[in-house]
């Protein structure tokens, strides 16, 4: 039986309250429309395999991972679409002709480490030999390609050799041959980097940008200057990129994290538990030691849809609720307890079921890691 004005006429059935406008917006469902964080983010840079079995000594697995976290800012993807207008007997037409991927920029720590700075050299002399060639008395090992101690040693850069019958080096520029000189392939080069990800984290899930055959178009070192008394030096970076792939997913609990590569790597990530924590101390699936921590996570491409469609059923109780449906047939009472109570629980609880231990979910399947 719905309430109507009748019912209204002791004092206690009058409360004065603000709105909640914006609680219903943002907290609710599991807070699935809060705005996400600039600052949680994380970037890998997936140098291709075959350079890295050619230079062994390259990066080690944990330097790979500490890359990405020396990155300051990063742009995600910006995507161009040329339009053009045509008269259709006048009257307006606009047609697309192409899309066009501008380029990403980001800023890195020029740390103490030299990490940065080799990842850039590395690459610089992988496409182009200008930096290889021995100059002055360095030791045996210095300036030959890469870490490949067995290259060319070359011959000074002050040698003038414009008039000379022979000259004793002429790589010079870019080089498309193999990596190693030795080892021509007709495929060419491989990339020196297959991909670069770039992940934004909130509620205990990530999003996942890839670009796609990645290279960088400029890169700015930075200046050195007795003003900045407190400022830190960074080198500014452009890369380009051929697509974007995007894929979604929810954070597990091991470390580093088997969906977000190179995540909270316990050589620079704390993984010992707060003493101030406890078990499930946000009463929810989400919370410190709950369902989503005992979990692998998941990870989905869009184009194939996500596992979490199915939390439809849980959210259309709440699209009812909004348009007053439930209310107008069981009256205001339900708006002070039930409904809020399954709106704000509900929903929120079923869609991290998909991160259960092995299949063991109860409402979906975990589904096989790609």
């Amino acid at each position: 039986m719905a309430y109507g004005q009748d019912n209204l006429n002791t004092a206690a059935d009058f409360k004065l309250r603000d709105y909640q406008h914006a609680q219903r917006v943002f907290l609710t469902n599991g807070y699935e429309n809060t705005p996400r964080y600039k600052f949680l983010f994380h970037v890998y840079f997936n140098i291709n395999p075959a350079v890295l079995s050619s230079y062994k000594d390259l990066y080690s697995l944990t330097e790979l991972r500490t890359l990405g976290l020396l990155v300051k800012n990063i742009d995600l993807p910006k995507f161009k679409i040329a339009t053009d207008t045509l008269n259709q007997y006048n009257r307006k037409r606009i047609v697309q002709k192409k899309i066009d991927y501008e380029a990403v920029q980001l800023e890195m720590h020029d740390d103490g480490g030299d990490l940065v700075r080799n990842m850039w050299y590395n690459y610089f002399s992988y496409y182009y030999k200008d930096p290889t060639q021995q100059y002055g008395s360095p030791p045996a090992i210095n300036g030959a390609m890469g870490v490949n101690a067995t290259g060319a040693q070359g011959f000074s850069y002050n040698n003038r050799d414009i008039y000379a019958a022979n000259r004793a080096v002429n790589d010079w520029g870019y080089i498309g041959e193999a990596y190693d000189d030795n080892n021509k392939s007709a495929s060419g080069k491989p990339p020196f980097f297959s991909d670069i990800s770039i992940y934004g984290f909130n509620q205990h899930k990530f999003v996942q940008y890839v670009l796609i055959n990645p290279l960088i178009s400029s890169w700015e070192h930075d200046k050195y200057d007795y003003k900045e008394e407190g400022g830190v030096m960074q080198n500014n970076i452009s890369i380009q990129y051929e697509t974007v792939k995007y894929y979604s997913g929810a954070i597990g609990e091991t470390r580093p994290d088997t969906n977000v590569e190179g995540f909270a790597d316990p050589a620079n990530y704390d993984t010992t538990p707060s003493s101030l924590s406890r078990p499930s101390g946000q009463a929810s699936v989400t919370g410190q030691g709950s369902i989503l921590n005992t979990g692998t996570g998941i990870r989905s491409d869009l184009n194939a849809g996500s596992p979490l469609n199915g939390v439809g059923n849980p959210q259309q109780a709440d699209v009812n609720y909004n348009n007053g449906q439930i209310i107008a047939q069981d009256g205001p009472g339900l708006n002070s307890g039930l409904v809020p109570s399954a709106r704000n629980t509900l929903p929120g609880q079923v869609r991290p079921q998909p991160n259960a231990i092995g299949n063991q979910s109860g409402i979906f399947p975990t589904p096989p890691l790609p």
